[in-house]
């Protein structure tokens, strides 16, 4: 599973709230519920912790584990059945002042399955599950290429990187003065296979260690350079088995990465960068077709959220973090459809450089 834009700000954001906090000794309670478990025998486990802290040494230690887990225990059990995707829950003392106590209990249904059941006290909270939540795990190869350039990246989520970028030695289509043609075409051709050969085991060297992630391959190109190279044995089999689509495209360089996304839309249709770019595409056709069917900018789109005009939110994920907040609480009070995106497109770099926030009004204001 691929969070999407929102789902990574909002699990980012929780893990560096409850991240910042430290105990004095090991008195922040972690717990990991993993999806389908009982979550009734977890609260018969922290009952059976909760006697066992008893026996800690330390009073305050002893003290502040004893109330974190009864105020996790209480917080449990306003759950009648385990989430979805199980439950990460965390209880501990979150006061500054050494001489008072303040426990705090924090809970999240996390965006994709919970794989592990764990109980830990130590001086932090145990995130390390959740930050590989926000790893990308499933990620498409990109080639663009012709017999003089080619480039290889990979998208992950809504982010581009290019792994190489190959130039050739193939000579030009007109042969210097005194070769034959025939002789001009075979070292063309030995030149080209070279070269093909050269992108293929760049290819192998970069993706066949991320088979694995792969969710497949697109390729990309002006006119048949690129079918020739598919069809031929220059990749590994099982890369060239995740090949999903072969493009017409006239640019080999990084920019024909972005060009090739665009052009295998269809191929992409379900992943978050095609979504984002299909919503600011929106935007933007509204803003020179309806002007006054848009906004943008922060107070603008405030006011527009307020009055209840907004239809569609589109947040940068730039922006900075009370002002998200502020503006989802009054968009989920207007029923607002609310779209956090990512500055990995040049779309989403255009709404960055265009205030942060921007909306398509439900009508004219």
């Amino acid at each position: 599973m691929v969070l999407n834009t929102s789902q990574k700000q909002k699990l980012r954001k929780f893990i560096n709230d409850i991240s910042k906090i430290r105990g004095r000794h090991t008195e922040l309670v972690s717990v990991y519920i993993p999806a389908g478990f009982d979550i009734n025998k977890v609260v018969q486990q922290l009952d059976q912790e909760q006697s066992t802290a008893a026996n800690i040494k330390d009073k305050n230690t002893r003290t502040h584990v004893i109330e974190s887990i009864d105020k996790m225990i209480r917080h449990l059990r306003l759950y009648k059945r385990t989430p979805e995707h199980g439950l990460a829950v965390f209880s501990g003392n979150v006061s500054d002042n050494p001489s008072k106590t303040q426990v705090e209990a924090y809970s999240l249904e996390p965006p994709e399955p919970i794989q592990i059941r764990l109980y830990r006290c130590d001086q932090t909270f145990v995130i390390e599950p959740l930050k590989e939540m926000l790893d990308i795990k499933e990620i498409y190869g990109l080639l663009v290429m012709d017999k003089r350039e080619a480039t290889l990246g990979i998208l992950r989520g809504t982010r581009i990187d290019v792994l190489q970028h190959l130039t050739s030695f193939v000579p030009g289509k007109f042969k210097a003065g005194g070769q034959s043609s025939a002789r001009f075409q075979r070292l063309r051709e030995e030149a080209a296979k070279e070269f093909f050969v050269k992108i293929g085991n760049i290819v192998n060297t970069e993706l066949l260690p991320l088979k694995t992630n792969i969710k497949g391959i697109i390729i990309g190109g002006p006119g048949m350079t690129k079918t020739e190279f598919y069809e031929a044995d220059y990749i590994n089999r099982e890369l060239k088995d995740k090949v999903k689509a072969i493009e017409d495209i006239t640019y080999t360089d990084e920019t024909g990465l972005h060009h090739l996304i665009d052009k295998a839309q269809s191929t992409l249709a379900k992943e978050h960068i095609i979504e984002e770019k299909k919503i600011m595409e929106k935007f933007f056709q509204a803003l020179a077709k309806e002007q006054n069917k848009t906004s943008y900018g922060y107070e603008k789109v405030k006011k527009a959220l307020e009055m209840g005009a907004v239809s569609t939110l589109l947040i940068s994920e730039t922006l900075e973090e009370n002002k998200i907040l502020e503006l989802e609480a009054l968009a989920e009070q207007m029923s607002t459809e609310i779209k956090i995106i990512s500055v990995d497109t040049k779309e989403g770099q255009q709404l960055r450089d265009l205030g942060k926030v921007a909306a398509l009004l439900r009508y004219e204001i």
